[in-house]
């Protein structure tokens, strides 16, 4: 329940999911201090609850419950504790994609200025996908463009962002075959202050089709390497498209650092693409490792050819992972992309766990592990 009634001129109030009663009255305190409304509730909570709020501020207790239920990532979450933090508090706080964990009641200017910075209704109901490979060659990049493909085609959300991930990869765009469609890739999109409009991105990026803007990576030239992503533009693009309520396709293939951090913390879920390859199994359980300790939601598509005959089913045992497609080979892929660009036709391997993994996404949130 509230503590008062919302100020009609003032910010919604912040979501508050903390059992503690010492910790919960000194969320209150701040919250006074702030002149912030608090919605006091106990878990479990809706899903418009969760993803409505502007801000939601947990006890390590509730923040493991809604970690464990498969909540959806979000940015503006919070854990408080009473005291300093210790490594169970920040291993749940990892869990749930919390930004910052706060000890109160010695740090509660944190609060204070997570209250500042989210001020604002954050409405929409977007959701954020990031597909990772194993290495080069695995087929990630592939596999997040036809899934951004198959969202737009099937207007799964209002609007499809593909984001390109891999500043060493050549470009999402010269796999779609839009290299020359103008508009604004990575190297061109300056974000001053940490904010930016979804509807800018969506008139200023290139289209792929209908329903479908594309953030791809510039390419180097002349010897140059390409720019690098800023993490704070990575997670400025993703905010106001999953604020706006888009679909949100993240290629990460290989990539290792910050940006893609944010891009893996961000995602709602995580496709792991591991060819069915002795070599790339093993390869694998090194990878999903680091993927979970910032994200828990994982999903697998095992991609064929299998040489020695792996199944799809066998890969998921090995790594613990839930199957979301066993992709079979698909001949003359590789020939058609590098003729025109990427297109996805019905009925094939690579339509088929594109639209597995868009089934996932529709899942409701507690069953998408």
């Amino acid at each position: 329940m509230n503590i008062e009634a919302p100020r009609a001129d003032g910010p919604p109030p912040a979501l508050v999911l903390v059992r503690d009663d010492r910790l919960r009255d000194e969320v209150r305190r701040v919250a006074a201090a702030a002149e912030r409304d608090l919605d006091e509730r106990t878990p479990p909570v809706g899903r418009h609850a969760w993803t409505g709020a502007p801000l939601v501020i947990l006890d390590t207790r509730t923040a493991q419950e809604c970690a464990s239920a498969g909540y959806l990532r979000r940015v503006g979450v919070v854990v408080v504790t009473e005291g300093e933090p210790g490594l169970t508090d920040w291993q749940v706080a990892a869990a749930i994609g919390a930004e910052r964990v706060i000890a109160m009641p010695g740090a509660a200017v944190g609060l204070i200025e997570m209250f500042a910075a989210y001020g604002e209704q954050r409405p929409g109901d977007g959701v954020v996908v990031a597909v990772t490979g194993v290495g080069g060659g695995s087929g990630a990049s592939t596999l997040a463009a036809a899934t951004a493909l198959r969202a737009a085609a099937q207007e799964f959300r209002g609007d499809t962002v593909l984001i390109d991930g891999a500043p060493l990869g050549g470009g999402l765009d010269l796999l779609l075959g839009i290299e020359t469609t103008q508009g604004l890739r990575w190297p061109d999109l300056v974000i001053e202050d940490g904010r930016v409009s979804a509807a800018a991105l969506h008139g200023a990026l290139p289209s792929a089709g209908p329903g479908l803007a594309v953030l791809s990576c510039g390419r180097g030239g002349s010897g140059r390497l390409p720019r690098e992503i800023g993490s704070a533009a990575v997670r400025a693009v993703i905010e106001a498209c999953r604020a706006a309520g888009d679909l949100v396709v993240c290629d990460i293939s290989g990539e290792r650092g910050a940006h893609a951090d944010q891009m893996l913390d961000a995602a709602d879920l995580v496709v792991l693409v591991v060819p069915a390859r002795l070599r790339a199994v093993a390869a694998a359980e090194t990878v999903s490792a680091h993927i979970a300790r910032r994200n828990p939601n994982q999903g697998l598509v095992v991609r064929g050819p299998a040489p020695g005959g792996l199944r799809g089913d066998e890969v998921a045992e090995v790594l613990g992972l839930p199957l979301i497609a066993a992709m079979r080979a698909q001949p003359g892929l590789a020939n058609r992309v590098e003729r025109g660009g990427l297109t996805v036709r019905r009925r094939s391997p690579l339509c088929e766990a594109a639209d597995a993994i868009l089934g996932v996404l529709s899942a409701p949130t507690g069953q998408r592990r």
